[in-house]
């Protein structure tokens, strides 16, 4: 399974950023911040022709949006969560399948203001009681996406000049401690445990060629799928967006 932010999912197929997929094309592969109807593109993605595709889109034209393209069908895809002051933003997309709850989730920024900031922090609280909703019914739920926050220091190359910044504050940070002490892993760091290993860097600021970066991109998966996930890892050299995909391979459940 792998997830990537494309930052404009037009952007990155005329950039033909995708070549990559048709050499090996993951079992689910899921994308944030789409900016588009899937009407707007001009066919498959050369690579997924034969997946199943779903989308999810915001009110607002050209803005967030997710999307989950899977080998196997779901048994069941649900646009949102059932809140609609998230839900018109297109940033949830709630596959089921026979063993697990998948959600591919683009979560908000909160750099641009208060209003903003607090909007995060409200869908931070919400997606997480969603996701205890779905356990308490005995389901195995696996998170992935742009979560817009580095958990730890480690996960970012300038953890002392970000402190006060939105994508590493203490209040975003402690949710995070929260998605953990409720039984979510972060699957990465059960296999790496380096510094220096990022998903999103600055365009601006050309940091991507220094590496000067940030984890913000994760794979979430519940303590019982935990002992399944056989790797997890991060894709670099994949150029094309200001972040790169994180992926996972998880065996299937006997």
């Amino acid at each position: 399974m792998i997830s990537w932010n494309v930052n404009g999912i037009r952007a990155v197929l005329r950039k033909d950023a995708l070549a990559w997929l048709a050499q090996d094309p993951p079992d689910i592969f899921c994308l944030q911040e789409t900016k588009a109807r899937p009407e707007q593109l001009d066919g498959p993605i050369p690579g997924l022709e034969g997946h199943h595709a779903y989308w999810a889109w915001a009110d607002r034209k050209g803005y967030s949006g997710v999307a989950i393209f899977s080998r196997e069908a779901p048994v069941r895809v649900t646009k949102g969560f059932g809140i609609e002051r998230f839900d018109s933003e297109g940033r949830v997309l709630v596959a089921e399948y026979p063993d697990f709850t998948l959600l591919n989730v683009y979560f908000p920024n909160g750099k641009s203001g208060a209003e903003r900031l607090a909007y995060k922090l409200a869908f931070y609280d919400a997606i997480l009681e969603f996701m205890d909703g779905l356990r308490a019914e005995g389901r195995t739920v696996i998170c992935c996406g742009d979560l817009n926050t580095a958990h730890h220091a480690i996960d970012l190359a300038r953890p002392r000049e970000n402190e006060g910044i939105s994508g590493f504050l203490p209040v975003e940070r402690e949710w995070m401690d929260r998605l953990e002490g409720r039984g979510f892993v972060d699957v990465f760091r059960q296999f790496n445990t380096e510094p220096g290993q990022y998903s999103y860097w600055d365009m601006k600021s050309r940091a991507r060629d220094r590496n000067v970066g940030w984890r913000i991109d994760y794979w979430f998966v519940s303590d019982d799928a935990a002992p399944r996930v056989t790797a997890a890892f991060i894709l670099p050299e994949i150029m094309g967006s200001d972040h790169c995909p994180v992926g996972i391979e998880i065996e299937p459940r006997t």
